[in-house]
């Protein structure tokens, strides 16, 4: 691939820029991070700040990356008692030099069947609840659009706390929508992007949510919101167990859908890919992040040794190998 100045020809046309003009200088910061780094190299990522602990204990070193989930202040999970500290964990990773990412099992705004299978809190899968997204987006004076928007303004309090301290965050809302196995994605595609162009209207215009990186995870045309909403564009992948192959054909599905303009990460995984493998094919993720539980612990999806393998590698960067911000 022919060089120019250090960056091959793909580098050059990833976007640095982000798509909220406004954004804080920390958001900034990482993003211009992630695109100096990216094809460089691979950042370590691991969902839920309780394995943070575990992976140094037997890798010797700590994930750049951590996921947290805004799950448990879904108001309809809240007024039954749910409670969370991740906004506390999030500042606390914050302040080590870590990088967060951070998705939203949003429990649906009504509407739960709660039964048997289909208990409230499983809320955010389509077959727990009744909640008709195309029908509340098509009647902005219903109720149910109120609560659209009534979740939307709670989660932007919790993302104004971090915004407070200076903590950027790679925010992936309406995850796996194309899938349809949660409410937002149900209806199809054309209401999971309206969905998408309200929540972005209503962080970004009118909470003034500038440390948000806006990351979109569908791999299909017809679900992408656009270009002028998306910075980072992502796939969650839960290979056969021990299957650590790079995942060749899912990046190339995003490089397609964003023309090469915008870097690509690979949001959740099970297996990780061999970071070897992932230099040799020119399979650039920016970040992986392997889901919690059995993905990381239970020695199927990545054993030990893998796992010490590829927080070792060359072409892995841990916490102890990020930048030292101007937050820090």
């Amino acid at each position: 691939m022919p060089w120019n100045g250090g960056l091959s020809m793909t580098e050059q046309k990833i976007s640095r820029t982000l798509v909220n003009k406004d954004a804080t200088s920390e958001a900034r910061e990482l993003m211009k991070y992630l695109a100096e780094h990216y094809g460089k190299g691979v950042l370590s990522g691991q969902q839920d700040y309780g394995n943070l602990n575990w992976i140094n204990e037997n890798t010797g070193r700590k994930p750049a990356v951590i996921g947290f989930d805004l799950m448990e202040y879904s108001p309809s999970r809240t007024e039954r008692g749910a409670t969370s500290e991740e906004i506390r964990d999030m500042i606390a990773w914050h302040r080590q030099g870590g990088i967060v990412t951070l998705c939203w099992h949003w429990n649906s705004p009504s509407n739960l069947i709660d039964e048997p299978g289909k208990e409230w809190w499983r809320g955010f899968y389509t077959e727990a609840t009744t909640f008709d997204l195309a029908a509340a987006l098509a009647h902005p004076e219903s109720d149910e659009y109120a609560l659209l928007i009534r979740d939307i303004d709670v989660i932007a309090g919790h993302l104004q706390e971090l915004k407070d301290v200076g903590v950027p965050v790679l925010f992936r809302p309406l995850h796996e929508a194309e899938g349809g196995w949660f409410w937002w994605g149900a209806k199809g595609p054309e209401s999971a992007k309206q969905l998408y162009r309200l929540m972005y209207d209503r962080l970004v215009n009118k909470h003034e949510l500038g440390n948000l990186i806006w990351v979109w995870n569908s791999e299909k045309p017809e679900w992408y919101p656009g270009d002028d909403l998306v910075d980072i564009v992502s796939v969650d992948v839960y290979p056969e167990a021990g299957n650590h192959s790079p995942l060749a054909e899912r990046y190339e599905n995003l490089r397609e859908l964003v023309n090469d303009s915008k870097i690509i990460a690979l949001a959740e995984n099970g297996s990780i890919p061999d970071p070897q493998q992932m230099k040799e094919q020119g399979v650039h993720w920016s970040w992986f992040c392997t889901w919690t539980g059995e993905f990381l612990r239970g020695g199927q999806h990545n054993t030990v040794d893998f796992l010490k393998e590829v927080y070792n590698s060359k072409y892995v960067v841990t916490l102890d190998q990020l930048p030292e911000w101007s937050w820090k």
